[in-house]
């Protein structure tokens, strides 16, 4: 019993602790503790946020928006009119030879053809204060009529200079009372595969519109786009519309004329390198047609067999089939069977590198071509002539 009492008070005294504890809680002011400094709670501050990666993203997103804001004045959206004639043969299901041919007899002789204004949509980017516009050959082909509109919504007609197939580039020329925004050309030469690039054009139609990327290789020929082919492969989205229209470096210089895309949504597109584009437009803006090089001798690749023949120990070269009389690689001394390895300082790995160098190389230009003859390396002068038209 005594041993009950005692265990029925220990549970009255736990219980009122309890009461008690909780009452002074609830009711008591809290007291104010100071921390000391050391013991302050550390304050997140943006600034713990804002990391080297951050702050790298956040530079390359300013580089991204500088270089839209500089250039975009300077490109253009070019719109093409052509006519074309279109008769009621269109209706193909009178194209048959059952009872309907009677009733086209009878249409052909009520029915006049019509006159349709047909519209294609391109870009192109000024390059100059006067007016003068680079773009696409295929944007302006066969074009009757241009209108050129700036990016404060003027619209100019615009005037072709010249056009040149080979590398699919055109200058155009439009006249303002108003100085007009000139894009900066850059070097090509120095681009550098994975570097960031952005492309400003009319895809669709869809004004001026930005988008970025890569490079994603140099040099790219054999595609079928051209003649003369040394693009610049990237992963920056080029649609139809961007034609004609620039890509540029983080530093808004235009290293490239965007030209073509493989397929839809393939992500793959190509661009002229700027430095051929300017030598065109130069061109085109002296002449309204491009010189190129000439030197009258035909040449082929060199296989492992042909190069074993004629005692060539390198890999590289182009053999000389033959050389035309009085002509720049006559005049200069290169004879049939010769290997030519170098051009003007750069190597000669195929017909076609060779080609294009030829092609460019500044008319009257004397120019070093080593050659392998006989086994042995010997170094000629070839003065470059105007390719006969």
């Amino acid at each position: 019993m005594l041993k009950f009492l005692d265990e029925k008070n220990i549970k009255f005294a736990f219980g009122l602790f309890l009461v008690v504890s909780i009452s002074y809680l609830l009711f008591s002011s809290p007291e104010k503790i100071d921390l000391n400094p050391s013991e302050a709670l550390e304050e997140v501050s943006p600034s713990h946020i804002q990391t080297d990666e951050y702050q790298y993203i956040i530079s390359l997103q300013e580089s991204f928006v500088s270089v839209a804001k500089s250039i975009k004045p300077a490109v253009v959206n070019i719109r093409t009119f052509n006519q074309t004639q279109k008769t009621h043969s269109g209706f193909h299901f009178f194209n048959n030879k059952f009872s309907f041919e009677r009733l086209e007899n009878f249409l052909d002789k009520i029915f006049k053809p019509k006159i349709y204004s047909v519209e294609n949509l391109g870009s192109g980017v000024i390059v100059s204060p006067k007016g003068y516009i680079l773009t696409n050959h295929h944007v302006i082909e066969n074009a009757e009529h241009l209108l050129v509109q700036l990016s404060d919504n003027r619209s100019f007609e615009g005037t072709l200079i010249g056009t040149d197939k080979k590398t699919d580039l055109a200058v155009i020329k439009i006249d303002s009372f108003k100085s007009l925004p000139q894009a900066p050309l850059g070097d090509s030469d120095n681009i550098k595969v994975g570097q960031w690039v952005v492309a400003i054009g009319n895809p669709y139609g869809l004004d001026r519109t930005v988008t970025v990327g890569v490079v994603s290789a140099k040099g790219r020929s054999d595609l079928g786009i051209t003649t003369y082919e040394n693009f610049i492969q990237t992963d920056a989205s080029v649609n139809p519309g961007n034609s004609g229209g620039p890509l540029l470096d983080l530093e808004g210089n235009v290293v490239g004329i965007n030209t073509a895309i493989i397929g839809q949504g393939t992500g793959i597109g190509f661009a002229i390198p700027i430095k051929m584009a300017k030598l065109i437009s130069e061109d085109l803006i002296k002449n309204g047609k491009v010189e190129r090089g000439w030197l009258g001798a035909s040449i082929q690749p060199l296989t492992p067999e042909l190069a074993k023949t004629f005692k060539a120990a390198f890999k590289k070269g182009v053999l000389v089939n033959e050389v035309m009389p009085k002509a720049p690689a006559h005049k200069g001394g290169l004879k049939q069977g010769d290997i030519i390895v170098v051009f003007d300082g750069n190597d000669v790995t195929s017909p076609k590198v060779l080609q294009k160098m030829v092609a460019f190389a500044k008319i009257g230009k004397t120019v070093e071509v080593k050659v392998l003859r006989n086994g042995e390396m010997k170094t000629i002068k070839i003065i470059v002539e105007k390719v006969k038209s």
